[in-house]
């Protein structure tokens, strides 16, 4: 997996970039947990799910926000890591620019970022959500949300309570012209640190459906 530099809004970001093994690949960006509780694009989820799309043939990036790792600038409360997200897109399409579609996947803090990226490119077609932070942020953007997706909670979750995430699935399942998966892993709390493998089925399950030729939800 390949490291790479590329610019963003504050200066260089870091990053892992896999290309496509083929002309039209998908694109898979991927976030990371909160900077200033420890995540990186090395957490253990962030990388399983690159190499889940890595292996499914998608040209796939994992890059660290601003102020983490060897990416410059500091935090900036998601304003400056949605950008981020927006300039590491900008970058894949600079190499990809014939990719049919895109997905976004974040972790908890990630997860918010990849919501308020699809929001703004509606190039995005699908979205992986993982202990989405329904209780700490303001999710009321999702007006109306213009890709499906799924959110995967852990049950015993004490960071996100699973209620607020069953909160924002219910009021989206309202909304015309998308589907929304939801998902309580058993026993799994905020960082599915005994449930990854529970965690990862239920990706690579739902990928399964979606990304099969007959699925209904394009």
């Amino acid at each position: 997996m390949p490291s790479v530099i590329f610019p963003g809004p504050e200066g260089r970001l870091e990053g892992r970039f896999s290309p496509g093994p083929r002309p039209r690949a998908p694109v898979a960006m991927i976030l990371h947990p909160h900077p200033q509780g420890g995540g990186t694009m090395n957490e253990r989820i962030t990388q399983e799910l690159y190499k889940t799309f890595v292996d499914r043939g998608f040209a796939t990036l994992r890059f660290n926000f601003r102020g983490v790792g060897r990416s410059q600038g500091s935090f900036d409360n998601g304003i400056g890591e949605l950008s981020d997200a927006a300039s590491a897109l900008d970058w894949v399409q600079s190499i990809h620019p014939e990719a049919q579609t895109t997905w976004v996947a974040g972790v908890s803090f990630g997860a918010l970022i990849g919501m308020q990226l699809l929001m703004r490119r509606p190039e995005v077609r699908g979205f992986i959500s993982i202990g989405a932070p329904a209780n700490m942020y303001d999710f009321s953007f999702l007006a109306p949300c213009p890709a499906s997706g799924i959110f995967i909670q852990g049950a015993a979750d004490t960071v996100v309570q699973p209620s607020a995430v069953q909160k924002l699935v219910d009021k989206l399942r309202t909304q015309k012209h998308i589907t929304i998966h939801h998902e309580e892993i058993p026993r799994a709390n905020h960082f599915f640190e005994n449930e990854q493998k529970e965690l990862m089925d239920s990706v690579n399950n739902y990928l399964d459906f979606r990304l099969s030729p007959d699925c209904p939800i394009k």
